[in-house]
């Protein structure tokens, strides 16, 4: 079935469920081993600062190409386009609140100081009761929500499974994800372990047992079929959902995304869990579940949403995944269903192409996915998710993001744009929703005059519909990244705090001084007026 652009920036959007698509059965997947384990802060440290390690680029497993084409050499015209010589953008009203150094090269903190050992930087973190916990490639730290003062680390993500056994205790691979389960006021930290050998592909997942994430946790360790690549996660009321880009670790082929769902309520317990898996077919990939914000609850029985670009430049595509623990029979996995949008160019094509200020070293645009988060809020009187992917737009890369309404019935796009206003490329984007419906954007920002730093943008309900204010610089880079290494960030994490359920925090890399393998992360607190 033909999909058809019908839309442009600020209109309703509709979507179209493609028929004669569906999944095998669901797997229902026990888990290898679980405890519970002593305070974090008690247990043996693996110390990121202990010895010189080897520093290594850790794979990205590219995706089947897109139907997009590629930014360059010709000048792309997008229609949400957000033209600032049309329309003056207003002054973004949001004040910049704490703004620190998180890990990153000579970083130093309780446990020693931080070397990096390998790119990209994965940084991404979530902001909890007390705190902020920072996840990198392949370390962890603990910061202080009032002060960002580093209560723990740097220290490596394994610290976590210590006296835990097997592949999570031994193995250090990265890809790492930190989530707060804003309802139980826990922390639920993940990395992969897949250097094992012997066909050994593990996610290792540990939830808190309380609000302090230096305390104990509850472990678990999963296995996979085949690389559990990119995985990423989102909180919902029934389960902990996870995506994957799975991959044949031999040939490198690509064997499709994987959905799972990883029992909640029984990880909450620190009892016993399963894992219930969805593999799809080799068309789909790099889909985010939904992470819910706020503190209103999605409604009864609500199946976790599931996003990803779609398979035509004019479309995303949709699931719902409804899991059931107590008969996994009867899990199901609805969709895709096509959401229109205006018309994309995947930034870069979906590859390298960001210039840096002084090299001829490119980026990677990561312009063939969809960013983390799926952020999900329900006002009462709807619900609503937000969504950012990087794209061509002009002559440069920009944000484009996407407010959708309605994902219970039929999804659809409530609102839409593209922030490019000017030949400077903003890419590795990541987006939230405050409980009053400001929405904020974080991102990378980089040209050829410029090294890559760290901005972000917003906006208020009663601003023009597709439209973002002026931007902030949270930190601007002192450094190019060079050496031909062009990985950079693959992702970072805008988190909205569960207390006032107002202030948004965001964290991304930079670069102090040129170089390769020498990135720094910033972390920065921001909130709008309208949110009390």
């Amino acid at each position: 079935m033909e999909i058809r652009n019908l839309c442009h920036a600020g209109t309703i959007c509709l979507s179209i469920l493609l028929p004669g698509i569906s999944w095998s059965a669901p797997e229902v997947i026990r888990e290898i081993y679980h405890d519970t384990s002593p305070p974090l802060s008690s247990m043996p440290v693996y110390s990121v600062g202990e010895a010189p390690k080897q520093m290594r680029i850790f794979p990205l497993r590219t995706l089947p190409a897109h139907a997009a084409t590629a930014d360059r050499p010709t000048i792309v015209t997008d229609a949400a386009l957000q033209l600032p010589g049309i329309t003056p953008l207003p002054f973004v009203s949001a004040t910049t609140g704490l703004n620190f150094d998180g890990l990153g090269n000579g970083f130093s903190g309780p446990n020693g100081t931080f070397a990096v050992t390998g790119a990209p930087s994965d940084s991404n973190g979530a902001i909890g009761a007390t705190q902020f916990v920072e996840m990198v490639n392949v370390s962890l730290g603990v910061f202080s929500k009032s002060t960002g003062a580093a209560v723990m680390g740097p220290v490596d993500i394994k610290t976590l499974w210590s006296g835990f056994g097997g592949q999570c205790q031994l193995q250090n691979d990265g890809d790492p994800v930190v989530t707060y389960d804003k309802a139980a006021n826990r922390w639920v930290l993940t990395q992969f372990a897949v250097s094992g050998g012997n066909g050994n592909f593990f996610e290792c997942v540990a939830v808190s047992t309380t609000s302090d994430a230096t305390g104990s946790y509850n472990r678990y360790a999963f296995s996979m079929p085949n690389f559990n690549d990119y995985p990423k996660v989102g909180v919902w009321p029934d389960a902990y959902y996870a995506t994957f880009n799975m991959f044949d670790n031999n040939s490198g082929a690509f064997l499709g995304g994987r959905v799972c769902a990883f029992d909640r309520a029984k990880m909450l317990a620190g009892a016993a869990a399963t894992q219930v898996c969805f593999q799809l077919s080799t068309t789909f990939g790099s889909l985010l579940p939904s992470d819910l914000d706020g503190a209103t609850a999605p409604p009864a029985g609500s199946p976790n949403y599931l996003l990803a670009l779609g398979r035509t430049t004019s479309s995303l595509d949709f699931w719902k995944f409804h899991v059931d623990f107590t008969t996994p029979a009867n899990s199901t996995l609805t969709g895709p269903t096509a959401i229109r949008v205006t018309t994309y160019a995947l930034g870069c094509g979906g590859g390298v192409c960001i210039p840096q200020s002084g090299t001829r070293t490119q980026l990677d645009s990561l312009g063939d996915r969809v960013m983390h988060r799926l952020a999900y809020r329900n006002f009462g009187n709807h619900e609503a998710l937000v969504a950012t992917h990087s794209v061509a737009s002009g002559n440069s890369v920009g944000v484009r993001w996407y407010e959708i309404r309605t994902p219970g019935t039929t999804p659809t796009v409530f609102q839409q744009g593209t922030f490019a206003p000017d030949t400077t490329r903003r890419w590795m984007g990541s987006i939230g929703m405050d409980k009053v419906g400001d929405i904020g954007v974080g991102y990378s920002a980089s040209s050829s005059t410029l090294h890559p730093g760290v901005r972000y943008t917003g906006r208020v309900p009663t601003d023009a519909a597709g439209t973002l204010e002026t931007e902030k610089t949270i930190i601007t880079g002192g450094g190019s990244q060079n050496a031909n290494l062009t990985r950079w960030g693959d992702y970072s994490a805008l988190t909205i705090d569960p207390v006032d359920d107002c202030t948004f925090w965001y964290v991304n890399q930079y670069l102090k001084a040129n170089g390769s393998f020498n990135w720094s992360t910033r972390v920065a607190s921001f909130k709008f007026p309208t949110c009390q």
